[in-house]
């Protein structure tokens, strides 16, 4: 069996339960070592062989697969955040199931969770948002034309942009050009629950002076939206004391 599992999103204490314990069983783990924290391969047992596939092509890593699974060996691949994020996971389970592997794969938490985590913000307030958009600025992946922050930026959504920390000022350009007025929040999370990790808060007009300031050029998130200054918002009719559902009735 290959066990496709997300590592979390640095924190070595967000990878699951069962993400942490098919780690400690696994005969091989090839893991993204580019950017799944080191400290997680201490979960694993004594003797596991350990690929690290930043240094593979997908060619290479489907041949150490298919050739340890035909050893009857149990292999790990540790993606990190959710590996149904930008994982690029679909080529891998596509020449799996071409080849007959068996296969499953066990979510982790996405950077764009933790990053809302650190900023201690719901990103979907009620009279503010109740969209969140995850994209990316094109680049040496494109993005298709009708999915652009111009096009993405028109909806009042809270918007996640991955692998564009390198781009801040064309993402900025694009969502002023969509109609974000400059007084937009944003905020850029660096390395989100890791122990090295850094938040900038600021607006469309100064976060990019303060992320240049900073230093950082990778592993970052972007997120856009007033939901990060929303002085006001409609409660959750959840709560309210006016509100009946199938577990409470109404007090007032």
């Amino acid at each position: 069996m290959v066990h496709i599992v997300g590592a979390g999103s640095g924190d070595p204490e967000l990878i699951t339960v069962k993400g942490k314990r098919l780690l400690s069983e696994a005969d091989i783990v090839i893991y993204a070592g580019s950017l799944v924290n080191p400290e997680l391969l201490n979960f694993c047992k004594e003797d596991v062989e350990l690929f690290n596939s930043a240094e593979m092509t997908l060619d290479e890593v489907i041949k150490v697969i298919e050739v340890k699974n035909a050893k009857g060996k149990d292999i790990v691949r540790l993606h990190t955040g959710d590996p149904s994020i930008f994982g690029a996971i679909q080529e891998q389970t596509d020449i799996l199931t071409e080849k007959k592997i068996e296969f499953e794969i066990v979510p982790g938490v996405s950077s764009f969770l933790a990053a809302a985590a650190a900023l201690k913000q719901e990103l979907t307030l009620p009279g503010i948002t109740q969209t969140v958009i995850l994209t990316r600025q094109g680049g040496v992946t494109p993005v298709p034309e009708n999915e652009s922050l111009k096009n993405l930026a028109a909806l009042s959504a809270t918007i996640c942009i991955f692998l564009s920390v390198k781009l801040l000022d064309k993402v900025i350009e694009d969502l002023h050009d969509a109609g974000r007025d400059w007084n937009t929040p944003v905020a850029v999370v660096y390395k989100a629950s890791w122990d090295d990790e850094k938040i900038l808060r600021g607006t469309l007009k100064t976060i990019s002076a303060q992320v240049k300031l900073s230093g950082i050029k990778r592993t970052a998130l972007i997120i856009v939206g007033d939901c990060l200054n929303a002085a006001r918002y409609e409660k959750s009719h959840l709560y309210s004391p006016k509100f009946s559902h199938i577990f409470r009735s109404a007090k007032i």
